[in-house]
């Protein structure tokens, strides 16, 4: 074995497991702070829409740069109640992608109306303006990007698009808190902002929550109310609304967490930043499609997303977690290919570039707590699985082993 190949080898047996997320290593020093607004909240009896959901409403409309923003029980359900206020019903198409979440589709078929996916850009995985623009109809109601795993989509284009067709824009921004494209925050570029404080998001709770924002005064007033089944006084009801109130124990959690949001984010980029230094000194820049930056707008790095090509990210996925790197895959289908929605008529090859992703994506961990050590294991670990057979043209040994990567200063707790 070659001295560097041995060098890894050895350095690589020395070293456990990475998990794809521990919240355990956030939570623990925020212990005392949890249980004290826990115990407020208790003792208050303010359990639903109380004081703490003010204050988290507060904060998110402050941090997103909108004047308005709603609590409610969680990131599906705001996608539910943005549809709803944009009377979004039966006959109706949203346009949306099909490489997403699930629940960003199900807030369309639920209120009786098409979803009508579009396909995405190879680089950043989000909504394809020119896709959008070729499934516009007379029955479109309403576009819906996804800002994916932290980066907004390109909603200059989306926007001009939703304007000359006359439907508003609904920004799944559930992966994206605090995202921005030319200095504007996701939440505040369309007409709705959707957000969910799912436990595995950049700012997540001890359960469900979600929030909505808008700049719209005439919005934010229907969001409110639909959020209380449609209440207004007590016990009258002037429309069909839905029970989706924010609970004041999340948002306690919440507004615990969000003084951390910033700082939890830039250790976010400081690790995406990390792992392009250590694919680049271990060779896999052009083996292992990394994914982009752009340095004109913020990425808030929800997931830290690679390809792997070839047909080979299901054989480098079980190679990880044969050494305990947690890893996933967002998403293994696109949402046209579900069962569901086989009556919707899609065909093979509708979608190319959502269907090529499905193939090879792979999420690799990226938490704010995650280590410089860490890391170089997981990279390590990837280029051992590109080592070639003896005679073929070896991948250099990573150079982090004799020069390893330091913790960058201020991203410990």
């Amino acid at each position: 074995m070659e001295p560097d190949a041995k060098r890894q080898a050895d350095w690589i047996a020395k070293h456990p497991g990475v998990p794809l997320l521990d919240l355990g290593r956030q939570h623990r020093p925020l212990r005392e702070e949890f249980l004290a607004a826990a115990t407020r909240v208790w003792d208050s009896g303010a359990f639903v829409l109380g004081p703490d959901v003010k204050q988290l409403e507060e904060n998110v409309a402050r941090y997103c740069g909108v004047p308005h923003a709603i609590g409610c029980a969680s990131g599906s359900d705001a996608l539910l109640l943005a549809l709803m206020a944009c009377d979004v019903g039966p006959g109706d198409e949203v346009i949306l992608p099909s490489f997403t979440f699930f629940a960003t589709a199900t807030a369309v078929t639920r209120l009786g109306a098409r979803p009508v996916f579009a396909d995405i850009d190879p680089q950043t995985f989000n909504l394809d303006p020119a896709s959008v623009s070729r499934a516009v109809t007379l029955a479109t109601k309403a576009i819906l990007p996804v800002h994916l795993f932290g980066q907004c989509a390109d909603m200059e284009a989306i926007d001009r698009i939703a304007e000359e067709a006359g439907v508003p824009v609904v920004e799944d921004a559930a992966q994206s808190i605090g995202a921005e494209r030319h200095g504007s925050r996701a939440g505040s570029i369309g007409d709705v902002g959707c957000f969910s404080f799912y436990p595995t998001k950049n700012l997540g709770g001890a359960g469900d929550g979600g929030m909505l924002t808008t700049r719209r005064d005439d919005l934010a007033q229907r969001l409110r109310l639909l959020r209380v089944h449609g209440m207004e006084p007590r016990y009258h009801h002037k429309v069909v609304g839905i029970n989706s109130r924010l609970d004041s124990l999340q948002a306690a959690i919440l507004n615990v967490k969000f003084a951390h949001l910033d700082s939890w984010t830039e250790q976010r980029q400081a690790n995406a930043r990390r792992y392009a230094e250590l694919f680049a000194a271990a060779g896999l820049a052009g083996v292992v499609g990394l994914p982009c930056d752009d340095p004109r707008h913020r990425h808030v790095w929800n997931q830290y997303v690679v390809r792997v090509p070839d047909g080979g990210r299901d054989a480098l996925r079980r190679h990880l977690a044969d050494a305990r790197i947690g890893t996933e895959i967002y998403y293994p289908l696109g949402l046209h290919q579900q069962e569901c929605f086989v009556s919707l008529g899609y065909r093979p090859g509708d979608l190319p570039q959502t269907d090529r992703a499905a193939t090879e994506v792979l999420a690799l961990p990226i938490f704010p707590e995650l280590t410089a050590e860490e890391q170089e294991v997981v990279v390590a670990r990837i280029a051992s699985f590109y080592r070639p057979a003896p005679g073929a043209h070896p991948i250099a040994a990573p150079k982090f082993l004799a020069h390893p990567v330091r913790q960058e200063t201020g991203q410990g707790q």
